[in-house]
């Protein structure tokens, strides 16, 4: 099976440890399996301080699957995205299948913080997150992997590591390292729902 944009060409490329992106200048399709690989041990998750408080305080409602292409939207509402609509459409097609999903932090009824991936088996691949409020995109990674832990999940994939995932325990590991996990990872029976 070639890469394609579709569901299923998706699917194929993820349990190979590649992802699309769009270029955001000229539009074309592109495929990446960056070395190293970023990931967040789903038992090395950094709560600071800050966020505790925030959870704490009990101000966001975290839901699941309630607004996928909202989030997806969210996460495409800046400058320069790489998320264009036929990449809302196939993922949103994904989601029907149940193989994407999102976790959505909600304040006063309104969507103002998610992040949005892939599950296959027991590895969840995350390609990108938004907020509108002050740590609403903290809180919502904190609740995909409070729901991937319970769920039985061994592998959260976050594609590059940046200074904001590093100050939530992001590590970076070589492909062959992240291609073996990702192979056990894939084996697991695991449900998001």
């Amino acid at each position: 099976m070639f890469l394609t944009l579709t569901p299923a060409g998706i699917e194929y490329a993820y349990r190979r440890g590649i992802f699309p992106m769009d270029d955001p200048e000229t539009g074309e399709l592109l495929w990446f399996q960056p070395d190293p690989r970023t990931i967040i041990p789903l038992d090395g998750f950094h709560i600071s301080r800050s966020l505790a408080k925030t959870l704490k305080r009990k101000r966001f409602e975290i839901r699941y699957d309630t607004d996928f292409e909202g989030v997806m939207r969210g996460c495409a509402d800046r400058e320069e995205t790489w998320i264009s609509e036929e990449f809302i459409r196939i993922y949103s097609d994904l989601h029907a299948l149940g193989k994407a999903h999102s976790a959505e932090v909600w304040l006063d009824e309104k969507l103002v913080g998610g992040t949005y991936g892939v599950a296959i088996g027991g590895s969840f691949m995350a390609e990108s997150m938004f907020h509108t409020v002050t740590d609403a995109s903290k809180v919502a990674l904190f609740g995909l992997v409070s729901r991937l832990n319970k769920q039985g999940f061994a592998l959260l994939d976050v594609q590059y590591l940046t200074p904001h995932l590093e100050s939530l325990g992001a590590i970076e590991i070589s492909h062959a390292t992240y291609k073996k996990r990702l192979e056990k990872a894939l084996k697991l029976p695991c449900n998001f729902s």
